[in-house]
């Protein structure tokens, strides 16, 4: 578990511990993923995300996607909005471009953030 999930688990609550899904380097997918538990994303992905649970992009992680989740933990490169009930944290050497919708944001010094944010009453 890396350093980056590991501290999300303090701040916003999140559990990380059973990852229920990984797309590992080297691997790409196109379409629309929608899972329980933990998903963790190191390759390339295109579509739509749908999740209750926790996304986790991985530094080196290209993600082209529209996000609705509870928790999206980004430490790659986003692109794309998202909309999460609980939290979104970027951690260096993250890049986004797009829109978050979320109660709770945490960027980190080092991540490139390019585009909006809307922080409704959680």
């Amino acid at each position: 578990m890396s350093a980056s999930v590991e501290s999300a688990e303090g701040e916003f609550g999140v559990t990380t511990e059973r990852v229920t899904a990984l797309l590992d380097q080297g691997a790409s997918f196109e379409g629309l993923l929608t899972f329980e538990g933990t998903v963790r994303i190191g390759g390339r992905f295109k579509g739509e995300i749908f999740t209750q649970d926790t996304l986790v992009i991985d530094a080196g992680a290209e993600v082209e996607a529209q996000v609705e989740a509870g928790m999206v933990i980004i430490s790659g490169t986003v692109k794309g909005n998202i909309f999460a009930r609980r939290g979104v944290i970027m951690h260096p050497p993250a890049v986004f471009r797009g829109t978050v919708t979320t109660p709770r944001l945490k960027i980190d010094e080092g991540v490139v953030f390019e585009g909006a944010s809307q922080m409704p009453a959680s």
